[in-house]
Formats: C-alpha cells, structure tokens, sequence
C-alpha cells in the first residue's frame, strides 16, 4: 500500500517506495501503545526524525478519510479485483 497517495513531498525531501514500505511495516510492528513509538518507527523506517514520521502518518491520516470520504478514487493496486 502506497501511503503517499496524494502528495509525494515531507518535510525535508521525497519518501521513496522503499521507505514507504518500510513505514508501513513499522506502523504494523508498534500500535499506538508501544513505549517510544514514534522513535521506534523513526529507526525502523531509514533515518527519518521523529517529526518527519509524524508528519507522514499526518499526512497518511489525511489522504485515509479523503479515500473514506469518497473525494480521492482509490489506486488501481489497492483496489480488490
């Protein structure tokens, strides 16, 4: 799942596919319960900071409730065939 479905840039630079990936995966490893989670995705995820991962989960929220809300069509990869 692409998280950067509407918008490519953060903070400082573009997100790569890969560091997305690695995003994903780290949000799935550390719910919203886990001690130092946003450091733990920030290690996890290639040398981003702490901001720049909340900045992108923000942003992921973001483009979650424009894709529920009807206003963004969903990617054809994501989409169930």
């Amino acid at each position: 799942m692409s998280l950067d479905l509407l918008s490519s840039s953060c903070s400082k630079s573009n997100w790569t596919i890969e560091q997305n990936k690695l995003f994903e995966n780290a949000l799935a490893m550390y719910d919203k319960d886990t001690p130092d989670r946003w450091m733990k995705i920030a290690n996890a995820t290639g040398g981003r900071s702490v901001e720049e991962i909340k900045m992108q989960y923000q942003k992921l929220v973001h483009d979650i409730a424009l894709i529920e809300a009807g206003k963004v069509p969903l990617p054809n990869h994501l989409k169930y065939t």
